[in-house]
């Protein structure tokens, strides 16, 4: 028996709660199309998503250590993939769409700069008299225009709804809308899932990379409250393992308890505010997913540990400062010689500015990528 996309949205209302966002009430894409027999719109939005180059050029672009120091450690598509499971999981649990949720973790870094955060503090600079540099922003605008994947228009030609997700701190701006509907004060819940979501993934999976490049030990890690639940959890589970084998394991509770505690909290502020649609969780008084007090009072200290220890650490900050200027050297190349972008970065200066253009073109780059063309020009002998 084949499943149509009528049978899917039957299935969400079925299935779905009241709050949930369904795919046969989404506000539409920017440019009509017709429906799929056999996908249901935020499904479609997904698989756009994944096959997009800007996805997959997550591969080689950095999470925390600069890509191709280690097989091992995260790159930012590993990260996306990992928070987008974490993401399925409570949108399962509170009966939210998942494949909303999915769609907007998938798409919520492809417009990350190389080099992780770093090289976005240094395009937000080199941008500070051009509109500056936010990588929520170009994530948006890499979905809404520089994949060029149809004939008749850019972008992917997403969902209302996905495109509202990826605006989350646009959220917050008091009257703040797209295509005329208000995005906020509250994104709707699929969008607050995604958000956590990436939070929580990053806390787990920074700890494990750290402990994998040898910049924290488990005696590091005893000062904070939450690592020590997740440790004992481990030694109740697994009381005849060794310790060293606990490690992993630890940071697998680490992440599992953050969710769970996502879950239960969440499930009360919905239950407390029972909004009967995704307009309700926007205007609700507070947002509906999120930590408990407790687990925010052990993430506080947590968060700032990993800020001191590893995204500060020489070993880390040395290796990505090095690429940084190497960046800055080469965006400056292709403002002084734009003719050196390639074919679709300079068709579009004359509409989007030299230097939004060059800002683009170096933002979509890899890692690998970004520093070949350095190589290329004789930028890195400087």
């Amino acid at each position: 028996m084949i499943h149509t996309r009528q049978d899917w949205e039957s299935f969400e209302d079925r299935v779905l709660a009241p709050y949930a966002a369904r795919s046969a009430r989404s506000r539409g894409r920017p440019h009509p199309q017709p429906a799929h027999p056999m996908r249901p719109e935020f499904q479609r939005d997904r698989d756009r998503i994944l096959h997009s180059r800007a996805f997959r050029r997550l591969e080689y672009k950095t999470q925390v250590f600069v890509n191709g120091t280690a097989d091992h450690y995260r790159t930012r598509l590993t990260h996306t993939m990992e928070m987008t499971a974490v993401g399925r999981t409570i949108a399962r649990c509170l009966r939210a769409n998942e494949d909303l949720v999915e769609a907007i973790a998938l798409a919520h870094d492809v417009g990350h700069s190389p080099f992780g955060h770093s090289g976005e503090r240094a395009l937000d600079e080199l941008m500070k008299d051009n509109g500056g540099f936010d990588h929520n922003l170009q994530s948006c605008r890499a979905v809404e225009v520089l994949e060029l994947q149809y004939p008749d228009f850019p972008g992917l030609n997403l969902t209302w709804e996905v495109r509202a997700g990826l605006r989350k701190h646009q959220a917050e701006v008091p009257g703040a809308e797209l295509d005329g509907h208000p995005i906020g004060p509250f994104q709707m819940l699929e969008a607050q899932i995604a958000d956590i979501a990436d939070d929580l993934t990053y806390h787990a999976h920074d700890v494990d990379d750290a402990l994998e490049a040898g910049l924290l030990t488990e005696a590091d890690l005893g000062e904070q409250e939450l690592w020590r639940r997740a440790i004992d959890r481990a030694r109740a589970q697994y009381p005849s393992v060794p310790e060293d084998r606990r490690l992993r394991i630890a940071v697998r509770n680490l992440l599992d308890l953050q969710v769970e505690d996502v879950i239960r909290t969440s499930s009360l502020l919905l239950d407390r505010h029972a909004p009967v649609s995704p307009d309700a969780v926007m205007n609700a008084r507070e947002r509906l997913i999120w930590y408990s007090a407790e687990m925010q009072q052990m993430l506080d200290p947590l968060h700032a540990f990993l800020f001191r220890r590893v995204y500060f650490h020489p070993a880390v900050a040395d290796a990505n400062q090095e690429a940084v200027k190497l960046m800055r050297r080469l965006f400056m190349h292709y403002i002084e010689h734009p003719d050196t972008m390639g074919r679709k970065a300079r068709e579009r200066i004359a509409s989007d500015g030299l230097w939004r253009t060059a800002c683009d073109y170096v933002a979509g780059m890899t890692d690998r990528y970004a520093l070949e063309e350095c190589h290329k020009f004789g930028l890195a002998a400087q």
